[in-house]
């Protein structure tokens, strides 16, 4: 009978994901939406240009086109459905942007109206984080910034709505922005000088960021920075590897997450300037796959960063430590900065007076505890195992959108996914 159900759930396996693979073969080629004006109730906006623009390789244009009087718009194209591609509507000359992800047929895209004050913008986290890589320092930074415009309006400007500086000596890697969407977009530069740059993008009400990696002479294991800001920031983060050191007055330990020292500052001022020391080295191999010790109300037990060991989590995204992207591996600690906190289990409830129900209680209890059948057990390992699967791939897609993979470390690990995908079907 198990044997059944197990051969049962693995025909069900295959036959889901032979429909997926026939869906995206019945949508490749053709994608629509309608392009919204938010600044104006949601209402369908007419006769803005719409581009569809293929990322594989470089972002080239493929297709454009124009809403009708109902904001709607088509592409027929043969590259749609063969990979990440991405959707946007030019309203203002400013871009909007939507991913068009392999399998998705709709796609609509929200626009607003250009503004150019800076008071729709807050900065309430700003994320530095320093990784060494022999006699270089990788620096990444992650601005978190908020547009709580209202009206909702795009804050904008042609000529730099962005500003950010690097400290002397340093050598910029990359720029990317991310708005409500989450996708991240690589940005040109405009070079004001004397290590100041800004970039010139389209922030959308909500959430938006903006990701900066640069590279820093590192002799003899230690590097002292200059770093500054043309923002008022509500708070700002300094994260290392457990066996460097940081020292920058005013920051304070924070704790650790996920085995990386914390080190935290509230309320920097637009214009004030700090200086940051930082030495050591990498984390050896060996330390990457190891679990992290518990920390007592997860703050460090002395005055500096406790040497830990990284977790067999980030043991496994080997990509963010060894990549060489310092500015990745920042968006990874900071989505576990922003992770909430778990919430306790309640107590137990009271045993009950009466032998019946004490006796019913137990049995429950027992039920509760028992292992769960084999069929049951194989369907939560292919359920987890999609799971895994689908987050593997968004990454691996998402790192190529960035720029941060190449081809040939694209088509590795993407062979990994496809070898996981045929293990699972074949049992």
């Amino acid at each position: 009978m198990q044997t059944r159900l197990i051969g049962n759930r693995l025909r069900q396996v295959l036959f889901v994901l032979l429909l997926c693979f026939v869906a995206a073969a019945v949508q490749a080629g053709t994608a629509s939406g309608v392009v919204r004006n938010g600044t104006d109730g949601n209402k369908p906006a007419a006769g803005v240009d719409v581009l569809l623009i293929q990322l594989q390789g470089s972002m080239q244009t493929v297709a454009s086109t124009k809403t009708d009087a109902e904001g709607r718009f088509q592409f027929d194209n043969p590259a749609i459905g063969n990979g990440p591609m991405l959707i946007r509507a030019v309203y203002r000359g400013v871009f909007f942007h939507q991913p068009l992800t392999p399998g998705t047929a709709t796609v609509d895209v929200t626009v607003f109206e250009p503004t150019t004050n800076p008071a729709t913008m807050k900065m309430p986290l700003r994320l530095l984080v320093f990784q060494p890589n022999g006699d270089k320092l990788m620096v990444g930074e992650e601005f978190s910034l908020v547009n709580d415009s209202k009206p909702p309006a795009a804050y904008f400007k042609q000529d730099g709505d962005f500003e950010f500086t690097i400290p002397a000596g340093a050598e910029l890697d990359q720029v990317s922005t991310f708005g409500p969407s989450g996708m991240p977009i690589k940005q040109g530069t405009i070079d004001k000088g004397k290590g100041r740059y800004a970039i010139a993008y389209a922030f959308q009400p909500g959430q938006n960021g903006v990701r900066v990696s640069y590279i820093v002479p590192y002799a003899g294991d230690h590097a002292s920075l200059r770093e500054s800001s043309a923002y008022d920031a509500q708070r700002v983060l300094l994260v290392i590897p457990p066996t460097m050191q940081v020292s920058s007055t005013g920051f304070e330990p924070a704790g650790t997450e996920q085995g990386f020292a914390v080190f935290s500052k509230e309320s920097v001022k637009a214009g004030t300037g700090f200086d940051v020391s930082v030495s050591g080295t990498a984390p050896p191999p060996a330390e990457a796959s190891a679990a992290a010790p518990d920390q007592e109300n997860g703050r460090d037990s002395g005055p500096g960063p406790t040497i830990e060991i990284a977790p067999a989590r980030l043991g496994n995204e080997k990509w963010i430590l060894l990549g060489g992207l310092a500015a990745i591996f920042a968006v990874g600690v900071g989505l576990l900065l922003r992770q909430p906190v778990p919430v306790s289990a309640p107590a137990p409830a009271s045993q009950p007076s009466n032998a019946k129900a004490r006796k019913a209680q137990r049995a429950a209890q027992a039920k509760a505890a028992a292992p769960p059948p084999l069929a049951e057990q194989i369907n939560q390992e292919v359920n987890s195992n999609l799971d895994l699967l689908k987050d593997t791939l968004l990454r691996i897609e998402l790192r190529r959108q960035a720029g941060t993979i190449s081809d040939e470390e694209y088509a590795r690990e993407r062979g990994n996914a496809e070898q996981l995908l045929r293990d699972l079907v074949q049992g």
